[in-house]
């Protein structure tokens, strides 16, 4: 096996899931479908079909995207639906968590780092760059951490964060410095997501023995359980406007996984009203899908991507 196929095969194992088996099949024979979904209609766009891995799109006000693929960065012209390799300089071994600044001027990746002197045995640091394209600096001490949020102020990343064999949620300054932690649950705590008015996180936690979303406020007090159904719920992520909230829903009870390959489905709710519906029909898809924030900037529309595999 060529070694840009383990890299993504470890990626797939361990960036967005934290835990879990490999796949049974390579990336390399999947086909990428990048869409959008009004939240009003439900008209489902697709914007490119593609035989290759791409993941986790972010929308940018500019009208372009920005997805990974087999660790590199591309951002994607909504008008002209062409893909075009951005600029992460080392960062080449990138993952799947990775978002834009609230001003639009920075980049979040989580980059493996081989030189890394821990013994764990994926790597993932965070990194701040121009949105443009440039030179990474580095913002977490420790890893493994995976990027998930940035507070609606521009000062502070959320993430989660391996330590001591558990994963939780923490917080970093974007200069870097210590970290927070904002979660201490038995279980995977991840996804954390900030509203629009910074008085929330939004995550998925598995601490009741089934993966629901949940939110707290952003010191990490007073968490919430919001869904409670038997889906395996993921990536929550509230809208600009702060009056939605759409996650993934595995069909199936996939415990603490969060893999590629599965039956899956777009919810969102009503935030004022918690009031829940599908957002799309049960699709291929699950890690990639929508890891990161991926809503357009008037809160109208959703991007996300399925697979179909040969």
């Amino acid at each position: 096996m060529k070694s840009y196929k383990i890299f993504v095969l470890l990626t797939a194992t361990l960036c967005s899931l934290k835990h879990s088996k490999t796949w049974a099949f390579s990336v390399s024979d999947t086909t990428s479908y990048i869409h959008t979904v009004d939240i009003e209609t439900g008209k489902i766009d697709t914007l490119l079909s593609i035989k290759s891995h791409l993941e986790a799109p972010n929308w940018h006000p500019d009208g372009y995207l920005i997805l990974n693929s087999y660790g590199k960065l591309y951002t994607f012209d909504l008008e002209e639906r062409k893909l075009k390799l951005l600029n992460t300089g080392f960062a080449t071994a990138c993952n799947n968590d990775h978002g834009i600044s609230p001003d639009g001027k920075q980049l979040v990746v989580s980059h493996y780092d081989k030189d890394d002197p821990s013994p764990k045995p994926y790597k993932s640091a965070i990194y701040v760059l121009p949105v443009e394209g440039g030179t990474p600096r580095r913002v977490t001490k420790e890893v493994m951490s995976f990027w998930h949020g940035w507070s609606p102020d521009g000062n502070t990343l959320a993430y989660c964060g391996e330590r001591n064999g558990n994963f939780d949620i923490y917080s970093i300054p974007v200069s870097g410095g210590e970290e927070t932690r904002l979660t201490s649950s038995e279980g995977l705590d991840d996804g954390p997501d900030y509203s629009s008015d910074g008085k929330y996180i939004y995550f998925n936690s598995y601490r009741t023995g089934h993966m629901q979303i949940w939110r707290m406020l952003a010191n990490g007090s007073q968490p919430e359980q919001l869904t409670f159904d038997t889906n395996s719920n993921w990536f929550a992520h509230p809208s600009p406007d702060n009056k939605h909230m759409v996650y993934i829903a595995y069909t199936s009870d996939e415990e603490q996984n969060h893999l590629f390959g599965k039956d899956v489905k777009l919810r969102i709710m009503d935030i004022k009203t918690k009031s829940i519906k599908d957002l799309t029909e049960v699709f291929y898809g699950g890690q990639g899908t929508i890891n990161v924030p991926s809503w357009s900037p008037d809160s109208k529309k959703v991007a996300f991507v399925s697979y179909s595999v040969k």
